[in-house]
Parts: structure tokens; C-alpha cells; sequence
């Protein structure tokens, strides 16, 4: 259901986006048509294609990077009471500082190769995750918490075997707002400096006044950032859906009720 009502939504945007083209005349160079975004997607499917690859390639290694990161991370504060009082202003001040802004700085020290484009997902992947899972290992139920306690369990074997599972909903919380942004990290370091990728295509495609081939981007980056957040969404709930009953997953694009 959630993905038929997904496409009806896409569907009416690109009718009442069609329908506006014609009835008011907008110029191409404004705003193109679905029709010629879709022949202009047809005409330049080998350069999309090749360019969607790498771009794709790049944020999911910022996914697979950003996300071991920041639950690393989170595992590491929530056991160091002392260090995370320390850390947790620098992790915010890591976010307070624009992407563009470190972009030129990535591309300066890394060149031009993948490896920038890799962190700058990367960057903006690990703050969710790292936030969201870390709640969740500090909010266990105290009862459960008192009850290890009891059993004369270790701060280490309560970690690992009580708060590690009850923060999975969060993890997968996290995860899910990761993946829907990380496109945004891997474009824009294409943006500053790059032989290659999406991000590249719309630079010259735009430089030559193509508007045209730029919405056909837009619209793989669309289609590519929504797959991965269900599919995000899909694992994670499986893999939450051994440890708690189905009442009490995320409601976020779970199975309907």
C-alpha cells in the first residue's frame, strides 16, 4: 500500500506539472515538460546511467562509512559517562558548520578522486545515527537496567545484551533519516570539484543551459534517495522485528495496520 500510494502521489505531481507546462506556455529553458524531461532522459541515458553509478557507489559507501561511525560512536558514549560530556559539544559543533564550507577544504586535502565526495556523506550520515542510537542506549527501561544490576552483570555485558537491543528502534530511526539525506553530502562535494557524477552532470548541463537534463537528475537522485530509504526502512524493521513484537516497531513506513 505504502508504495501504491507512493506512485499515485508521484503520478498527480507530474500530471498537474504537465498540465501547468501546457496551459500556461512556460518556456523550456524554465520550466521543461515531463515529456521532453523524459526525452531528454532518453537522449542522454548512456551519460545518466554511467554517472548515476558512481554517484550511487559514493552514497552508499558514505552510508556503509557514516553509519559503522556513528554507532561506534554512540556504543563508545554511552559506556564513557565522562567522555561523553566531552565529546557531544564537538559532535554538535561538527554539524554547525555548513557542508559547503568543508566541501573545497575535502577536495583541497583528498583531490578530486571519490574519496571526498565519500566523506562528505559520511559527515552528514553519522550525526543522526550517532544522536538517535545514543538516546535510545541511555533510555533503556530502568527496571531492565536494575534488574542486569541485580544479576551482578557487567556495565560492558549490559550494554551488549540489554540497552544494545531496546535501542535498535532508534538506530533504525537513525538510519532511516541518514539515508535520505545522504545524497545531499555525496552532490554537492561532486558540485565543488569532480570529474564525474550526478552532481557533475547538472554543473554542465547547466552551464549550457540544459534545464532539461538537470530535472532528469533531479529526478534519478529522487528516485535513487527514495529506494534506499525504503530499503533502509525494510532491513531494519526485519531485523527489529526479531528482537521486539510487531506493536512495538516504528510506525514509519512499517507494514500497515
Amino acid at each position: 500500500m505504502v508504495i501504491l500510494r507512493s506512485l499515485a502521489i508521484v503520478f498527480s505531481i507530474v500530471l498537474i506539472w504537465q498540465i501547468a507546462c501546457w496551459a500556461m506556455d512556460i518556456p523550456p529553458y524554465i520550466l521543461p515538460s515531463p515529456i521532453q524531461v523524459g526525452l531528454a532522459f532518453y537522449n542522454n541515458f548512456a551519460l545518466l546511467s554511467q554517472n548515476s553509478w558512481v554517484t550511487f557507489l559514493e552514497i552508499i559507501l558514505g552510508l556503509l562509512t557514516g553509519g559503522t561511525f556513528g554507532f561506534v560512536l554512540a556504543m563508545i558514549l554511552a559506556y564513557y559517562n565522562g567522555l561523553r560530556h566531552w565529546l557531544l559539544p564537538l559532535i554538535v559543533i561538527s554539524q554547525a558548520i555548513p557542508v559547503f564550507a568543508l566541501a573545497p577544504l575535502f577536495v583541497l586535502w583528498f583531490g578530486y578522486d571519490m574519496l571526498p565526495k565519500v566523506l562528505m556523506a559520511a559527515i552528514i550520515i553519522f550525526f543522526p545515527i550517532t544522536t538517535a542510537f545514543l538516546d535510545g542506549l541511555l533510555k533503556t527501561n530502568k527496571n531492565w537496567v536494575d534488574a542486569a544490576r541485580v544479576m551482578n552483570a557487567t556495565k560492558w555485558k549490559t550494554l551488549i545484551h540489554i540497552r544494545l537491543p531496546s535501542a535498535l528502534p532508534n538506530l533504525a530511526s537513525g538510519l532511516k533519516i541518514g539515508t535520505a539525506v545522504a545524497p545531499i553530502g555525496a552532490v554537492i562535494g561532486e558540485w565543488i570539484g569532480a570529474g564525474q557524477g550526478l552532481g557533475y552532470v547538472m554543473i554542465q548541463a547547466n552551464a549550457r543551459g540544459k534545464v532539461d537534463v538537470v530535472f532528469a537528475v533531479l529526478i534519478i537522485l529522487s528516485i535513487g534517495g527514495t529506494s534506499l530509504f525504503f530499503l533502509s526502512s525494510y532491513v531494519s524493521n526485519k531485523i527489529i522485528g526479531k528482537f521486539f513484537p510487531q506493536e512495538d516497531q516504528p510506525l514509519l513506513y512499517s507494514e500497515d495496520k
